[in-house]
């Protein structure tokens, strides 16, 4: 005889959006939180205003999604130090060293699992999109 109960989750999963940011445009969140685990969706070159910075160079537009990664880390209560995995998408690869100085700036000794992939196209036209995996605690 199989059990047909319901399934119990002990552990919620919360959907966080932070008012730090431009609230999300499409059929997501901020932040998804489950298990001590943050899961930080991409991260475009958008100010807190809305405003696409697609235009700009690469190294603002990339500046700018860091300042967003921030605002996520921020919303947490953790920051950069807690970042367990980071995911970054550029649409021109010699970019990279570029990325690759900004980043190291950024986020210091720290020296979490790290990808950078080419992209033939991002949202917006963005040169650069980064989502992470962090530790809330």
């Amino acid at each position: 005889m199989t059990d047909r109960s319901p399934t119990r989750h002990p552990l919620p999963i919360s959907l966080l959006n932070t008012p730090a940011l431009q609230p999300p445009l499409g059929h997501y969140s901020h932040l998804s939180v489950h298990s001590g685990l943050a899961f930080i969706s991409g991260q475009l070159p958008v100010d807190p205003s809305g405003r696409v910075l697609a235009d700009e160079p690469f190294a603002e537009q990339a500046r700018q999604v860091l300042h967003n990664l921030d605002a996520c880390l921020a919303e947490l209560g953790a920051d950069r130090s807690r970042l367990l995995q980071v995911t970054c998408y550029v649409t021109d690869i010699s970019n990279w060293p570029a990325f690759d100085t900004l980043y190291s700036e950024w986020i210091g000794d720290h020296r979490p699992a790290r990808a950078v992939a080419g992209a033939s196209e991002l949202h917006y036209g963005s040169a650069i999109e980064i989502h992470a995996i962090s530790a809330t605690h």
